[in-house]
């Protein structure tokens, strides 16, 4: 009988996500689940279940609703334009703070955060988002300690990361800290996640 923890991870998608913001995470996360991790549940989600169209326009047909997402151990939100909207939506928001009140850990990628920090989540914390938008996280809510330079920021219960392909180094990140550090190295020479940028 295997000893192994059961994990559940949800990722959030919308109408306006980010591609990679979503599918970085997703390939790591489901990597570490297939290959690994037998009792880890890796699923998609949106808000009423229904398919959306990202930011480029990838359309994406979750596995479950927002109702078929309780009980994770980890909740994912990307970033996007669709974002923009979001961290507006009071009854998003609200919605936010109650998966947040019962999920042991919550990550952001890229913009993402700017609705973390629109619910109210990121006060006082440090945090970081895509580089664009560092401003206007700071500008959401003045208390959070904007880190510039980190490609993620993991402050125990909450973790954001910068910028779109700074979402897979999250990932490997998380995966390391659900399971172990070999078990990251496993995904990332799965995934031949090497990256030497051209400039």
């Amino acid at each position: 009988m295997s000893t192994e923890k059961p994990v559940r991870i949800g990722l959030f998608v919308f109408d306006g996500c980010e591609e990679l913001d979503v599918v970085g995470p997703y390939d790591v996360l489901a990597s570490w689940a297939r290959h690994g991790r037998s009792h880890t549940e890796v699923v998609t989600f949106s808000a009423d279940g229904r398919a959306v169209r990202c930011a480029k326009g990838l359309g994406l047909v979750p596995d479950t609703d927002a109702d078929g997402a309780q009980d994770l151990h980890v909740l994912v939100y990307p970033g996007g334009q669709g974002t923009r909207v979001l961290m507006r939506d009071e009854e998003h928001l609200a919605w936010v703070r109650r998966m947040r009140a019962g999920t042991p850990l919550v990550a952001s990628v890229c913009t993402g955060a700017l609705v973390l920090a629109a619910a109210g989540l990121l006060g006082g914390r440090p945090a970081t988002t895509h580089w664009a938008s560092l401003d206007l996280l700071a500008e959401i809510d003045p208390s959070v300690q904007v880190d510039r330079e980190a490609r993620f920021v993991d402050d125990g219960d909450v973790v954001t990361s910068a910028g779109v392909s700074a979402g897979i180094d999250m990932a490997l990140h998380l995966v390391a800290r659900l399971d172990s550090v070999e078990a990251a190295r496993g995904v990332r020479r799965g995934i031949q996640y090497d990256p030497h940028p051209p400039v």
